[in-house]
């Protein structure tokens, strides 16, 4: 919906308009009859006014006690204030003089708020009661002033105002949507920006950590390695230097994953061996973990790949198998699936599930997690959308967390 006013005031912005309207109305009404001496009938049209003051009212006290949420139910409210609005016009025109008031053409006002403010079908509905007002008012003028010519000239005020109103329908109610579109990617672009500041600045600690880690990691090789001589069948000092052997193997990783980074490296992978390396990264890091995995030969298919695409899909299964312990639970399901020429590896755990405030925000930006979930999957969020992919985050109906992803196929399918 084009939102020129935030939507949240655009009720109460019709309302403002509609209580300038009233008091130009009185104006008008007082100055016609007392200073040009034209007698109009005061008691219709003050009571048509006095109607107005009252929906007015009643419409501002309801509107600020009810805060409308829901996208629809503003809609719908706004076209009834406007549908509103031509009523309480056509009357006052009515017992003015009908179609030959000069001020028949603010029938085109609400037409042009609508076009700025609803939906084509609402807009649809708005043009066509102020095109039926308009002609029932030419209908209901008295045969007196039918004389001569002014017949057609009345005709020609009909087609006038008809093609008039399908013109600000139509164009304003396109411009209005084409520059709320512009809104929305201007938005989106900023977002990206946004999240894209967020990567670099967790890239840059992360390198500064990596860096630092270094030497103290070097200075304990060494103190192990004394150790190893002085102590060569301690099982303690054997399971440090294979922990320390893999975090030599980590900063390794990570060095080259930022140099792939860096230059934009990218290389097709066939899903197959993807899942290999990620069987056997769980098989050596969590041997404890009862992993379900279900992939199908004729579902490996090649994806573009970079430095950042294992880790990212690590960081989704260590935080599934860290939500699986939390509930007392080893077990992990991985399946992987060819749907629409995408590839999607979904991941489910046996925890607790997302909230519906974590689904909202997972992805998106990095949140608090008591288990870490925020910053990874914010992370391989940010991964899967630099190859094209996306994640999707839901729960399973039977307990649970689903944590789907999905690339492109870059092979062509065989007809």
């Amino acid at each position: 919906m084009p939102k020129f006013i935030s939507r949240a005031n655009q009720i109460q912005a019709i309302i403002a308009l509609r209580s300038i309207a009233i008091a130009i109305q009185l104006l008008l009404i007082f100055f016609v009859n007392l200073i040009l001496q034209y007698e109009l009938p005061w008691t219709p049209l003050f009571s048509v006014i006095g109607l107005e003051v009252l929906f007015t009212l009643v419409s501002s006290v309801y509107y600020k006690k009810h805060h409308l949420s829901d996208d629809n139910a503003r809609q719908k409210a706004v076209l009834i204030q406007i549908c509103a609005d031509i009523l309480f016009l056509s009357f006052l025109l009515f017992f003015s003089g009908g179609a030959t008031n000069a001020f028949v053409s603010l029938l085109l006002i609400p037409i042009a708020i609508a076009a700025v403010t609803l939906t084509p079908v609402l807009l649809t509905i708005v043009a066509s009661l102020a095109i039926a007002s308009y002609s029932a008012l030419l209908w209901f003028l008295p045969m007196s002033v039918m004389h001569g010519n002014m017949e057609g000239h009345f005709i020609g005020m009909g087609i006038n105002f008809l093609f008039s109103a399908l013109v600000v329908a139509l164009v304003v109610g396109k411009m209005a949507r084409s520059i709320n579109q512009q809104e929305l990617a201007i938005a989106a672009y900023r977002e990206d920006l946004l999240k894209q500041e967020q990567v670099t600045s967790l890239g840059v600690a992360s390198a500064q950590v990596t860096h630092q880690l270094a030497t103290p990691i070097a200075t304990v090789q060494l103190l192990s390695d004394e150790l190893s001589e002085d102590f060569p069948d301690n099982p303690v000092i054997q399971d440090m230097q294979i922990q320390l052997a893999r975090c030599r193997d980590s900063l390794s990783d990570f060095r080259d994953m930022v140099f792939s980074i860096k230059e934009q490296t990218i290389a097709p992978l066939y899903t197959q061996e993807l899942l290999k390396q990620i069987k056997e990264n769980i098989d050596v890091n969590y041997p404890e973990v009862s992993l379900e995995l279900n992939c199908l030969e004729q579902d490996n298919v090649q994806v573009k790949a970079d430095a950042a695409l294992l880790p990212a899909i690590l960081n989704l299964i260590n935080n599934a198998i860290r939500a699986s312990k939390a509930n007392n639970s080893l077990a992990l399901t991985i399946s992987s699936q060819l749907i629409d020429n995408n590839w999607q590896l979904i991941i489910r755990d046996y925890g607790k599930g997302f909230t519906l405030e974590k689904l909202t925000e997972l992805g998106v930006k990095p949140v608090d997690s008591e288990q870490g979930l925020g910053m990874a999957v914010f992370l391989s969020h940010a991964s899967l959308e630099r190859l094209g992919g996306k994640l999707s985050l839901t729960n399973h109906q039977k307990g649970g967390a689903l944590v789907t992803l999905s690339l492109p196929n870059i092979q062509p399918l065989s007809l």
